[in-house]
């Protein structure tokens, strides 16, 4: 190991870091185990031509908290593939990838979906594997949960938003909304802000952003985006703006939804919005958090917004060995019960420390991992953990 790797290493994790390759298919890829004190690894696995591991390691310490904000029992790890998930051959990378990991899938990571994966690659690496506990996000044919279909995550990015609105005066009903990133997570959550009776006024892509201060029709751009993908945007007209414009529109909520490290201090100064919900993981840097408070912008951590993902991935984990597929409508509304009130928990906590909201949240997750740390003798002599 370099001391590139050694140097990703704190007190919190990682515990295990696995490089792994196929020379016949060129398949790249890893496997980070973050922190399992409170269960087995869990995270989803992305795919993408510029997939590194200290991404990945950043994104499997995101779901060390993630699980631990949400108090449900499965440890923060993360998996990414070096490949162009639009490529020809991308069934034979996944099957070496998941041939590669047989070692650790199931026995102490579960696969799932992340960017540039979706429900049938999901049944790939069931097949290769031959373990239906081997990963989740399974199509509904094979007794799955179907994340991206039910559109989990921006459900409950949405059900945030509406209670941190009202936990800082704002009623989301008639609010103004800019949503950056109209994936599986922006749109779902888009089509739960217009059920909640928000006006949308922007979305992006990585095309272009569109733009109507009097509200977009989300029914018509959603169905752009099942046939043409990211040029939805451009295909529904209006106004058009570049890509990342939408994020210093005039607006009362934005829901940054696309990739991370977007919002930096400059882009922060510029933000408009009382309240962002981190729709993505790790959509804003550690110095645009500070100028956002100091603005007196509420911000809600990616960790407790996005987390209706990992509440629907507890429900398909235990249903890994059953006949029977979890209850959608139960794991909505788990996922609105649980997630609004963490963030109220969040929020108040914040205003009772005198910190930012990220380190509210940050206290919450690493109490709850520290004690089962301590429980499993895994304490080091000092403790601290900084993201």
């Amino acid at each position: 190991m370099s001391d590139e790797l050694f140097s990703l290493v704190d007190e919190w994790g990682p515990e295990k870091i696995v490089c792994v390759s196929d020379p016949r298919t060129g398949m790249r890829g890893v496997l980070v185990l973050d922190n399992t004190a409170r269960g087995i690894g869990k995270g989803g696995t992305r795919m993408g031509p510029a997939v590194t591991v200290t991404e990945i390691a950043r994104l499997a310490r995101t779901m060390t908290w993630k699980w631990a904000s949400a108090d449900l029992f499965h440890g923060g790890a993360k998996a990414g593939i070096v490949a162009d998930p639009r490529e020809h051959d991308k069934e034979a990378v996944l099957r070496a990838f998941a041939r590669a990991l047989s070692n650790e899938v199931p026995r102490e990571y579960v696969l799932g979906l992340d960017m540039g994966l979706s429900e049938p690659d999901a049944a790939i690496f069931l097949d290769e594997l031959g373990d239906r506990g081997a990963s989740v996000g399974l199509p509904a044919a094979l007794g799955g949960l179907p994340y991206d279909e039910l559109g989990v995550t921006g459900f409950g990015v949405a059900e945030v938003a509406d209670a941190a609105a009202a936990g800082i005066g704002l009623r989301l009903s008639g609010a103004r909304v800019v949503i950056q990133g109209f994936g599986a997570v922006g749109a779902a959550a888009a089509a739960r802000f217009a059920e909640l009776g928000a006006t949308i006024v922007a979305v992006s892509t990585t095309t272009a952003a569109v733009h109507d201060p009097n509200g977009l029709d989300i029914g018509r751009l959603r169905e752009l985006r099942a046939e043409l993908g990211d040029d939805c945007v451009r295909a529904y007209g209006g106004k058009q703006l570049d890509a990342g414009a939408e994020l210093a529109l005039d607006t009362d909520v934005l829901i940054p939804a696309a990739t991370q490290d977007v919002i930096n201090a400059a882009v922060a100064r510029e933000v408009t919005a009382r309240l962002v919900v981190e729709g993505a993981n790790l959509p804003t840097t550690p110095e645009a958090r500070v100028a956002l408070s100091v603005r007196g912008v509420t911000v809600v951590p990616d960790f407790i917004a996005n987390a209706g993902g990992v509440v629907a991935a507890a429900y398909a984990m235990d249903a890994r060995h059953s006949a029977f597929r979890p209850d959608p409508e139960r794991v909505f509304a788990s996922i609105a019960e649980r997630l609004r009130s963490n963030v109220v928990t969040v929020l108040e906590r914040s205003r009772a420390l005198g910190v930012i909201t990220h380190e509210a949240a940050f206290r919450l997750a690493q109490d709850r991992v520290r004690e089962a740390m301590r429980l499993r003798g895994r304490l080091p002599v000092a403790t601290g953990g900084r993201r």
